[in-house]
């Protein structure tokens, strides 16, 4: 009487799965394996082309040359290398596209198959088959191709092949106003690329495109007669057309605000016929074209979407949709475009479609018009070469052998599956348990496989509902059902499996265990209250006894955990954990959080086992509480209130104390004896030498930093016991920098000491070597000299600046700023401008890089062992002039952005990433760094000098209206990478 399963209830056996087998059966269900015949091609009827993931556009181009019977049967005579016959023991791999072409177009004609996988073309030509690729601009790049390999044919009919179907003349032509002097430029197309904004018929979109323009003003013509500059006129004008025109509608265009592409959803009406005399220069002959194939893109993005083709059959002239797989035949001969219009944007504001007459249509999705010049005499019939015959023909025999075996898997499914339907109404009858006869539990997700079609069962396994006693656990009742022994016998006989669990199954102590601590749960609650309200009565005299805060504010939580930690442990069978307490376990550790770790009351231990000596952490309790507190908790640690603190916790807190009051001591002591040095004041400069002193002693810049943190923060700080000039010298013991560098861009290493000061730092401080600068006064302006002890190393020099330049090359990750000129005004030349940076903004920026300063591996103070310090640094060098300490930091500006990249990226990228971030296109931006124009986008910023923290100044042109020409900039500037490696891009 159930409709659906009680999970509770053992003894319902409804809502299993038992309804797919009760009742006649269709003998389709036994079996997942669809009908091979659906993968027929039918009589009269086209092949489709598998889509890959994201190449509906090749489809729809190769599906439309294939109707070009001129073509097709040209590419069937260019001769092969397999002209001759491929061995049978092995599989035709085409060598070039026109073999690809070939081979595809004879599967496309004579294949038994429904539809045919272009994976071999398509990786041939290099594309990514998961991104979509620009649709025109896939057409242009192939055709070119196919006219470069096809232009080494020796038969003219196959060589000249795509300029006769596909190319047309036309000529810019310029005619000056003063003289009349006519000049003219001819040029081949093979489509025309036609503006559709602002256009709401084809032939309107033709005429603008011959339409004359004026050069007038700055854009005037030089005549060459005049010798002069002068106004003039300039417009396109049609010499010859092809046999097949296709007119690309530039339904895609670069959008100057996004700094994207987007699509034009205007609706453009086009007919079936196109009399295309009324545009040419000479009206002498017959230029009617019919329409042949409308390429069609459905969605609203111009990066995303479907490509679909309508297509006429030069032979029949029926109209065809091809929609990858699926070719839909149109009725009545006639081209059908509502459905791919009513898929177009599901915008509220979407414009009326126009009425169109008889012979005419109109889209807001159409793309590409492909019209036919109106022939007279019947279409060509063509056909397959042998060699080509052949090999479809092998593979219609796999195709035929699929068949069979798809056919015959179906037949022993069907087979299997009347067995199993016998086998189920039988025992699905028997299945209940009837009242006092012997039944058996089994889990009710075996049952559930059982009865499953789709998956055969496996031998039973029961074990996952065993307690630690190794009988049925009570809380796995309700994953198990209640069937008669005579099924279960049934069931182990056919099946196997075990362990078997009958009438005595049931485990009598879990139920026990269970019942009890059910009990405590219930008195838990009870004994809560009664410790809260104990809690609140103070404790006299030494009755009562120490027990943590933490440990109070969660031991209701703890004592539930503890109870059902002991239920769980009946849940373990065969090392496997009941879900339920898994998820318990996370939820209790989220509430938990740090003191999940911790039992009862050990929170006041401290490291030594006592009681610990902070009295913040723990509260005195009654006697009484602490009795209910221990029944749940009988291993927790006790301490009495008068119980003496930890005397080992005493003896390290005096210590600690009295190691902090050193500290401050030593602080205050090197504060004083090197103030100067500590507050930055009054420090000595190599570019200008002080006159009072000829020596200066050298110093890690790295020491001074980490030794003003211990001085300012003597508690919280370790001291610095020694210094760690090795850092500054190479293995062989000589000095890493020059000393024109040290006054320059090795500045920020060093620190600068006067003679006093290091008498007083050598008192202080244990030094490892003595790094000294001694200026030699002689006659003479260029007489002094200055020597350093230890000496320059020359060979470790060199080393060092060729690391730090392959840095500044191999850099990933790196910042630059790119800084907006705006209104021509003038921008400093240095980049990042000298700030003078107070003690407290010096500070601040010591507090920001802490971390790195206080765990720095490359410089360890304690031990006095100080080991190299890397000394190649990626950052922007300022120079540091006399008196004055500067920033190493770059500071942006107002106008100036900050972009991460990488010295293997070439300009084009970079000007891409400065696109998204100021809204400039590509083409508008005229970039420099340090008065040097950046102008090769193929270039790499490395090449190009670019290193981490530069300056780039990036002026934009004046934006242009000329959108199509924008769209032709920026198909040259994102060319599509999916031609990369087959010579496409490069035509």
């Amino acid at each position: 009487s159930c409709r659906r399963n009680c999970r509770g209830n053992p003894n319902c056996l409804v809502g299993i799965g038992e309804h797919v087998w009760l009742g006649e059966i269709d003998e389709n269900s036994f079996h997942n394996i669809d009908d091979p015949n659906c993968e027929r091609r039918k009589k009269n009827a086209f092949v489709g082309l598998t889509n890959l993931g994201a190449t509906c556009y090749v489809n729809t181009f190769l599906q439309m040359w294939f109707l070009n019977l001129e073509l097709r049967q040209a590419l069937y005579l260019c001769p092969s290398a397999c002209s001759g016959g491929v061995p049978k023991d092995t599989d035709y791999e085409p060598q070039s596209i026109c073999e690809h072409l070939q081979y595809l177009f004879a599967l496309l004609q004579n294949s038994k198959r429904r539809y045919i996988d272009p994976s071999a073309f398509v990786k041939a030509l290099g594309l990514d088959t998961a991104q979509q690729q620009d649709a025109q601009e896939f057409s242009k790049l192939f055709m070119s191709l196919l006219e470069d390999t096809l232009s080494k044919q020796k038969n003219p009919d196959v060589r000249n092949i795509v300029q006769k179907q596909f190319c047309g003349e036309y000529a810019y032509v310029t005619v000056c106003n003063q003289c009349g002097r006519e000049s003219k430029l001819v040029s081949k197309f093979y489509e025309l690329e036609l503006n559709i904004q602002g256009h709401k018929q084809l032939t309107d979109c033709i005429t603008e495109f011959l339409k004359e323009e004026k050069l007038e003003g700055d854009n005037r013509y030089f005549c060459e007669t005049c010798q002069s500059k002068q106004n003039a006129t300039r417009k396109i004008r049609l010499l010859s057309l092809p046999c097949t025109l296709n007119l690309q509608l530039m339904r895609f265009v670069f959008d100057r605000q996004t700094g994207h592409k987007k699509k034009l959803n205007t609706y453009i009406g086009f007919s079936e016929l196109l009399d295309m005399e009324p545009f040419m220069e000479q009206k002498n002959g017959v230029h009617v074209y019919e329409l042949s194939a409308v390429l069609i893109h459905r969605g609203v993005s111009a990066y995303s979407g479907h490509y679909i083709a309508h297509v006429k059959d030069p032979q029949s002239g029926e109209w065809y949709k091809f929609n990858d797989e699926d070719i839909e035949k149109m009725e009545g001969k006639k081209l059908q475009l509502g459905i791919e219009e009513d898929l177009a944007e599901p915008s509220k504001s979407q414009t009326r479609k126009p009425k169109c007459g008889k012979g005419t249509h109109c889209s807001r999705n159409a793309y590409m018009l492909v019209y036919r010049l109106q022939a007279r005499e019947k279409s060509l019939t063509v056909e397959v070469p042998a060699f080509l015959q052949e090999l479809v023909e092998r593979d219609n025999c796999k195709f035929e052998e699929w068949c069979n075996e798809m056919a015959e898997m179906r037949k022993q499914s069907v087979a299997r599956g009347k067995i199993k339907h016998e086998e189920v109404k039988e025992l699905y009858q028997r299945l209940p348990a009837e009242a006092g006869s012997p039944y058996d539990f089994i889990s009710l997700e075996w049952l559930q496989k059982w009865l499953d079609e789709s998956t055969p069962p496996k031998p039973i396994d029961n074990t996952a509902c065993l307690c630690s006693h190794g009988k049925l656990h009570p809380d796995k009742i309700s994953l198990m059902k209640r069937i008669s022994e005579y099924v279960a016998d049934f069931f182990y006989r056919r099946y196997g499996g075990g362990p078997r669990l009958n009438v005595k199954a049931l485990c009598k102590d879990c139920v026990v265990e269970r019942c009890r601590i059910l009990r405590l749960k219930n008195q838990l609650n009870e004994d809560y209250k009664a410790v809260t309200n104990l809690l609140k009565v103070t404790v006299k005299g030494n009755d009562g006894f120490w027990v943590g805060k933490a440990s109070l504010r969660s031991w209701r939580q703890l004592a539930l955990e503890q109870l059902n930690e002991q239920d769980e442990d009946a849940e373990h069978s065969n090392g496997k954990m009941n879900g339920n307490a898994q998820n318990r376990d996370e939820s209790n550790e989220e509430k938990r959080e740090e003191e999940e770790e911790l039992n009862f009351n050990e929170d006041i231990v401290c490291p030594h086992g006592d009681l610990c000596i902070s009295e913040n952490e723990r509260r005195v309790v009654s006697k009484e509480a602490w009795e209910k507190l221990k029944q749940y908790f009988p291993k927790a640690p006790e301490f009495p209130n008068n119980k003496e603190c930890c005397s080992q916790c005493k003896i390290l807190e005096r210590e600690g104390e009295e190691n902090e009051a050193l500290h401050k001591m030593m602080a205050s002591e090197q504060k004083t004896s090197l103030q100067n040095l500590f507050h930055d004041k009054c420090r000595p400069c190599l570019g200008s030498w002080p006159q009072e002193t000829d020596e200066l002693y050298i110093v890690s810049q790295f020491f001074v930093e980490e030794w003003r943190k211990f001085v300012r923060r003597p508690t919280r700080c370790s001291p610095v016991s020694s210094i760690a000039n090795s850092v500054l010298l190479c293995p062989h013991g000589g000095l890493m920098f020059t000393f024109a560098s040290m006054t320059k861009e090795d500045s920020k290493h060093i620190a600068l000491i006067w003679p006093s000061e290091w008498e007083r730092i050598q008192k202080l401080f244990v030094v490892d070597h003595v790094i000294k600068i001694t200026r030699t006064q002689g006659p003479g302006p260029e007489g002094t000299r200055y020597t350093s002890e230890p000496q320059l190393c020359p060979e470790c020099r060199e080393g060092l600046l060729c690391q730090q330049q392959r840095d500044l090359r191999e850099y990933t990750q790196a910042t630059v700023y790119v800084h907006k000129v705006v209104d021509n005004k003038k921008v400093m030349k240095d980049a990042a401008p000298e700030l003078n940076v107070s003690s407290s903004e010096a500070e601040e920026e010591r507090e920001e890089n802490k971390p790195e300063g206080e765990q720095d591996p490359d410089f360890n103070q304690a031990n006095g062992g100080a080991k190299r310090q890397k000394l190649s640094q990626q950052s922007y060098i300022t120079y540091q002039k006399q008196g004055i300490r500067r920033s190493t930091r770059h500071r942006k500006v107002r106008g100036e952005k900050a972009l991460l990249v990488s010295a293997n990226q070439t300009l084009k990228e970079l000007k891409i990433q400065i696109m998204h971030a100021f809204s400039v296109a590509p083409f508008d931006q005229n970039l420099s760094m340090d008065g040097k124009l950046l102008s090769d986008d193929t270039a790499t910023l490395g090449s190009l000098g670019v290193i981490p923290e530069s300056v780039i100044l990036l002026k934009a042109d004046e934006p242009i209206a000329d959108y199509a020409a924008m769209d032709d900039v920026m198909q040259v500037c994102m060319p599509e990478e999916g031609f990369k490696g087959t010579g496409l891009l490069g035509h």
